[in-house]
């Protein structure tokens, strides 16, 4: 590794290790497993693995201000062919039947049409999570065909059906060019009524609320996109702004980190454990090092002891242990856990 990507991760490193500590330090919110307990609640146990989500790297053509992975275009952290090659050998290995690709935009990373087509051959469910505007790049203008000809599902963040909301959030232009990108997909078949290539949207709160009901978000957002721009799209995910990376930053520099954890503290709801999302993830950052999800692996939160720590050599024996581990867990946790839940799939009480 370069000296400037050393320099780079051991940045990277303190920075996790600082957030994770002013979290746990934080005496007027109880730690997450005496949550649990208080609500009569076993600390969580993972239930299998259903997904191996694959973050491959920090690489955007974004800067978002609610961006829990801190990336962007001048982040340099982007998985290898080596790193690449495991994750497919594992998810053949494990039989795990969703490839979930994550970034940063992960369609930047050199690797990611390679884990496409061959988790394709395999006959797995495949997800990219798409910020759109990536495919209207230069060089990147080609993925729109690319991913319907492998029938990859796309989960687009999408915060809000306003330009000015969007555009906040996101960056100038955004909306715009993510409106143009949703029209493309839509040619193509994607979250058209019928269509066999599912085209999800991603709903983040702009600012420290909750996410509303995502049922009655869904049907707004139905309703405006598809008369204001002739949109369609399969389904919405309402997902919680989780207190990590600038998120964490935002609230501490308004001065109002303890409203919001007291927010998701008293929002917890306990019938919401049995679908999070760890559970039944395994996540996999750059490094090829393994977590129970990506926000974990953001505070660089590896699984607990017993399990490995890293993909390279994982074997059958390793991924038995794996699949019914402990599951590593702080007070970012009570994210998940707020309201009607949040995960990777949106809501989960539906």
């Amino acid at each position: 590794m370069a000296q400037t990507s050393l320099t780079k991760r051991q940045n990277s490193l303190a920075i996790a290790s600082e957030q994770l500590r002013v979290l746990e330090s934080n005496e007027s919110i109880p730690s997450f497993n005496q949550i649990l307990a208080s609500h009569g609640q076993d600390e969580l146990v993972a239930h299998g693995i259903d997904v191996l989500q694959i973050n491959v790297g920090k690489v955007c053509n974004q800067t978002c201000t609610h961006c829990h992975v801190d990336a962007g275009p001048d982040r340099r952290e982007s998985m290898s062919e080596e790193i690449a090659s495991e994750c497919l050998r594992v998810l053949k290995i494990a039989q795990i039947p969703t490839l979930d690709i994550t970034g940063g935009a992960p369609e930047m990373n050199p690797q990611f049409r390679r884990l496409v087509a061959e988790a394709a051959s395999m006959g797995k469910r495949i997800i990219d999570r798409c910020n759109l505007t990536i495919l209207l790049a230069p060089k990147f203008d080609d993925l729109p065909e690319y991913l319907a000809a492998h029938r990859v599902e796309i989960v687009a963040s999408l915060p809000c059906y306003l330009e000015e909301n969007v555009d906040k959030q996101r960056g100038n232009d955004v909306f715009r060019r993510s409106i143009e990108a949703l029209k493309r997909l839509n040619r193509l078949g994607y979250g058209q009524p019928g269509s066999s290539l599912p085209l999800s949207l991603v709903y983040n709160p702009v600012g420290f609320s909750l996410p509303p009901s995502q049922a009655d978000l869904e049907a707004d957002y139905r309703r405006e996109l598809r008369s204001r721009y002739g949109i369609e799209f399969t389904q919405l995910f309402t997902i919680t702004n989780m207190p990590i990376s600038r998120f964490l930053d935002d609230l501490l520099t308004a001065g109002r980190y303890e409203e919001y954890m007291n927010k998701l503290l008293n929002a917890f709801n306990p019938s919401t454990l049995g679908g999070v999302m760890c559970r039944t993830m395994l996540s996999v950052d750059w490094l090829g090092n393994l977590f129970d999800c990506d926000f974990n692996q953001m505070l660089e939160l590896g699984l607990k002891p017993g399990s490995p720590k890293n993909i390279r050599g994982v074997d059958e024996a390793s991924l038995r242990v794996t699949r019914n581990r402990a599951i590593a867990t702080g007070k970012h946790c009570l994210g998940c856990t707020a309201g009607a839940g949040s995960s990777c799939q949106g809501s989960l009480q539906k």
